[in-house]
């Protein structure tokens, strides 16, 4: 048998180490506001090395999330991608909501109204084509690309009306990168299942 003071020794050393890992994992290490990117899939990779996706940085960046890196096919992917693309116009219409609140002149409201349009339209399709795209992967790339025309009237009106408005313009950037993706996974779509549809 153990001396008692190695028995002690064993005993004191169990205790605190089942003490500690009974702490939140923040006690011990602190949680730091830099999120350090996750490694990307390959499939991911591959959507955002396409002809298609006007900015593979932003690309990579907007698909590291855990939940993205995760799918398992180019179906799953493009849901995702969907989702994104429609929780980025909801933020923006947001954006614009708050904006057509403060006073400006009439050409200004008219223009913000056609950008708030643009963003509604652009939510509904994403989440027809998140859910479309399993049923008809070729209406769903239609159904994204024309997205884009809309969002290019909305920066048109802004830009004519003058509009001064740098979360705008950066929200209207980042639509149009999620509608390149949106294209791009759908092409990859009626590619990988031409026979189906």
């Amino acid at each position: 048998m153990a001396p008692p003071n190695q028995l002690c020794l064993v005993l004191f050393i169990f205790l605190s180490m089942f003490s500690l890992s009974s702490l939140p994992t923040n006690a011990i290490i602190p949680k730091a506001n830099v999120s350090l990117p996750l490694p990307s899939s390959q499939l991911v990779e591959n959507l955002c090395n396409g002809k298609a996706v006007e900015n593979r940085r932003f690309c990579l960046k907007a698909l590291s999330t855990p939940e993205v890196i995760a799918a398992m096919d180019t179906t799953q992917l493009g849901t995702l991608i969907m989702k994104l693309g429609a929780a980025n116009a909801q933020a923006t219409l947001n954006v614009y909501n708050e904006i057509i609140k403060k006073p400006g002149s009439p050409q200004a409201l008219k223009a913000l109204n056609c950008c708030v349009e643009a963003y509604k339209y652009a939510i509904l399709s994403f989440e027809m084509v998140s859910s479309g795209l399993v049923e008809d992967p070729q209406t769903a790339n239609y159904d994204v690309a024309v997205i884009g025309p809309e969002i290019s009237n909305c920066e048109k009106e802004l830009i004519n009306a003058k509009v001064q408005a740098p979360r705008l313009l950066a929200g209207n950037r980042f639509m149009k990168y999620y509608v390149s993706m949106g294209f791009e996974i759908t092409s990859t779509l009626e590619l990988e299942n031409p026979n189906e549809y």
